[in-house]
């Protein structure tokens, strides 16, 4: 597979939020089950699309990187996949 791809980039963009998702849950759990965590959640749309927003701050990181090292392709990858979060995240909070 080529380096500079899109394909990449996307499954980057699109599993890394799930490791920030995590971290969010070490951070705002609180010792609390995950469980109880996601039934908290579900019952409340904003603090849910605040976790989902704080979780998407990680793909920053492969951004920034792709954009040093010029792989054009791989970030605009990452970049459809925030985009793809990102109306999610306004579904949550105005329509569901």
């Amino acid at each position: 597979m080529r380096r500079d791809a899109p394909f990449p980039g996307f499954l980057i963009g699109l599993f890394l939020p799930m490791i920030g998702f995590a971290i969010m849950y070490l951070l705002w759990g609180h010792g609390m089950r995950f469980g109880y965590f996601m039934n908290v959640l579900l019952k409340n749309n904003k603090e849910f699309a605040k976790v989902l927003t704080m979780s998407l701050l990680i793909n920053l990181i492969p951004f920034v990187y792709c954009n040093t090292k010029r792989l054009d392709h791989t970030m605009r990858g990452i970049v459809v996949a925030t985009m793809l979060y990102a109306v999610l995240i306004v579904l949550i909070m105005f329509v569901w």
